[in-house]
C-alpha cells in the first residue's frame, strides 16, 4: 500500500494519522542515488555523471558532450 492510500483511510483517527505520518513520511535523503539528479531530464538512480560537477546522467550527457567541450576518442 502507498503511503498517500494509508493515510487516506485513517484519515478520521487523528492520533493514529499523527503517529503514522511521524513514522512512516517520506525522508529527505542527505547521500546516495537519489539525491542526485540529472539537471537537464531529472533522472535519479544509475548512471548519473557528477565528476566536474557536470551531473548529466549518461543518456544526457551523450547528447550534450560536444557543446561542452568533450572530444570523442574514436
Amino acid at each position: 500500500m502507498s503511503y498517500e492510500k494509508v493515510l487516506e483511510q485513517i484519515e478520521h483517527k487523528r492520533g493514529k494519522r499523527e503517529k503514522f505520518k511521524k513514522n512512516n513520511s517520506p525522508k529527505e535523503r542527505t547521500n546516495g542515488k537519489s539525491q542526485k539528479e540529472c539537471r537537464r531530464c531529472g533522472r535519479t538512480g544509475r548512471g548519473i555523471i557528477s565528476k566536474y560537477d557536470l551531473n548529466y546522467c549518461r543518456q544526457c550527457f551523450r547528447e550534450v558532450a560536444e557543446e561542452l567541450g568533450f572530444e570523442q576518442l574514436r
